[in-house]
C-alpha cells in the first residue's frame, strides 16, 4: 500500500486527526529518574512515583473545584468564564476550543448532547457539523430554530477521536451542566443520545428504551422540576436513518409539550 492509498484508507475509516504513531498510556505512573552521577545504587534515594492521573482523590478535588466555580456563577456568561478558568478536565489539554452553548439563554427548551466533534472543536460551537445540520432540520420541522432553543453538551471539550466521554470526564463537567440548567430554567430538557440521557436522567437503560418517555429533572437550585425526555442523537440517525420515523413522533410530542407550557 502506498502512502497515498494509506492516507485515503484513513480518511474513509473516519480518522480526522494525527496524534501519535504509537499509543501512549497516560494513566501509567512515570518511572523514577536514574540516580545522580557519583552515587552508587545503594546510596541513591529512589524518587516516589507520581500519583496516576486518574487517582480518585484527584478527581474528587477537581469535582469540588467545579462545584465551587459553577455555583458562584449567576449568569450563563459568568458560567462560561468559570469554565474557561477551570483546568480540572483533562479534555481541555487536547482540545482546540471550549464548546459551551449556542442559541438563546432564555429559551424554553434546552438540548444537551454528548460532546463536541471535530467541527465543533474548530468553531467553538455545539452541533455545527453534519449532526448539527440534521438537528437544525429536525427543529425546523416543528417550527423551531436556534433563536428558540439553547444547545450544549455533557462535556465542553472534544474527546480525542470523538470517543465517548469517560465517567471521570463527565463527572468533573456535570456541576457546570447542572448549573447551566438551573440558570436557563427551561420548560423542557432534552437529552440527545445515550450518554447524555444516562447522565441527566439517572437511568441505566439505553436511549432506545428511554425515548418517548418523560421524566422529572430537579436539582436543589431549581424552583420546580423540569420535564425531561431523550432523543436519538442526530449522529446516530445519520448512521441509522430507519429510526427517523420514531424520532419524528418524539419531536411532535415535544412540540405538544411546548404548546402546553
Amino acid at each position: 500500500m502506498t502512502s497515498r492509498e494509506l492516507l485515503r484508507w484513513y480518511i474513509d475509516a473516519g480518522v480526522d486527526e494525527t496524534i501519535s504513531e504509537h499509543p501512549v498510556n497516560r494513566f501509567k505512573a512515570k518511572e523514577a529518574p536514574p540516580p545522580a552521577h557519583g552515587k552508587g545504587l545503594g546510596d541513591a534515594t529512589p524518587a516516589p512515583a507520581p500519583a496516576p492521573v486518574s487517582a480518585p482523590g484527584s478527581t474528587n478535588n477537581e469535582i469540588a473545584t467545579a462545584v465551587h466555580l459553577a455555583q458562584a456563577a449567576e449568569t450563563v456568561d459568568e458560567l462560561r468564564l468559570a469554565l474557561e478558568a477551570f483546568d480540572g478536565c483533562a479534555l481541555k489539554k487536547t482540545a482546540t476550543n471550549l464548546v459551551f452553548t449556542d442559541g438563546n439563554p432564555e429559551a424554553r427548551i434546552l438540548f444537551i448532547g454528548e460532546g463536541p466533534g471535530a467541527e465543533e472543536d474548530r468553531q467553538g460551537l455545539p452541533f455545527v457539523g453534519p449532526s448539527g445540520k440534521l438537528l437544525d432540520a429536525m427543529m425546523a420541522s416543528v417550527g423551531l430554530d436556534r433563536t428558540d432553543v439553547l444547545i450544549s453538551n455533557i462535556v465542553f471539550w472534544r474527546p480525542p477521536g470523538n470517543r465517548t466521554p469517560t465517567p471521570q470526564e463527565t463527572a468533573v463537567c456535570m456541576p457546570f451542566v447542572e448549573r447551566l440548567i438551573e440558570l436557563v430554567d427551561p420548560k423542557i430538557l432534552v437529552a440527545l443520545g445515550g450518554p447524555a440521557a444516562k447522565s441527566l436522567l439517572a437511568q441505566t437503560e439505553g436511549v432506545g428504551r428511554l425515548r418517548g418517555k418523560w421524566f422529572s429533572y430537579s436539582t436543589p437550585g431549581l424552583a420546580r422540576p423540569i420535564e425531561a425526555t431523550a432523543l436519538y442523537h442526530p449522529a446516530y440517525l445519520l448512521r441509522s436513518p430507519g429510526q427517523k420515523r420514531v424520532t419524528w413522533m418524539d419531536w411532535l410530542d415535544i412540540k405538544r409539550k411546548l404548546e402546553q407550557a
